[in-house]
């Protein structure tokens, strides 16, 4: 072959005869085949690509209200005989406390408003899972007419803390 004839190569061979599985490069072709794939994955979401934002927003309107709730009694209080008598005896001790009801409250505030305001959203979710586990609690045995949406806020936790799980990797290792 003289300097001047050209060199025959196969499709996927780069100039120095590499193949693209050696050097790692896609031809124009699996390079748009590639892209239509993501887009399609894309597509599909639909509606699950605003999961996690409308999770975040119920959490938090939820317990950012029942926060304010707490400390400023704007909704209505349950009826006399509506409230199980262990419930209600959990609850007085709570408040005779002088502190147990407003720290739950301005904690429910906080977070309720960390969530809504997306920040802090892995913190806010460390912050609340021992309250939604005594809320869980407290429903199961004290006042299981609450513990369907007790249920929902665990799974709406549950779900927030799978979407944010990047954030915990450090918390969850055997070593620091």
């Amino acid at each position: 072959m003289s300097i001047r004839a050209s060199a025959i190569r196969r499709p996927d061979e780069d100039a120095h005869g590499a193949t693209n599985q050696e050097t790692g490069t896609m031809n124009d072709s699996a390079a748009i085949n590639e892209t239509a794939q993501i887009e399609d994955r894309t597509a599909k979401k639909g509606f699950s690509r605003f999961a996690p934002t409308g999770a975040r927003v119920v959490m938090g309107l939820l317990f950012f209200v029942m926060g304010l709730n707490g400390l400023l009694q704007f909704l209505p209080p349950p009826k006399p005989g509506e409230i199980p008598p262990g419930a209600m005896e959990l609850t007085l001790a709570f408040a005779r406390s002088g502190y147990m009801m407003q720290l739950v409250g301005v904690t429910q505030i906080v977070v309720g408003a960390l969530l809504l305001a997306n920040r802090f959203v892995p913190l806010a979710l460390v912050i609340l899972a021992p309250v939604v586990v005594n809320i869980i609690a407290f429903h199961l045995f004290l006042a299981p007419q609450g513990l369907p949406v007790a249920l929902v806020v665990l799974a709406l936790g549950l779900y927030l803390a799978k979407v944010h799980a990047a954030a915990f990797r450090s918390l969850l290792a055997p070593r620091a």
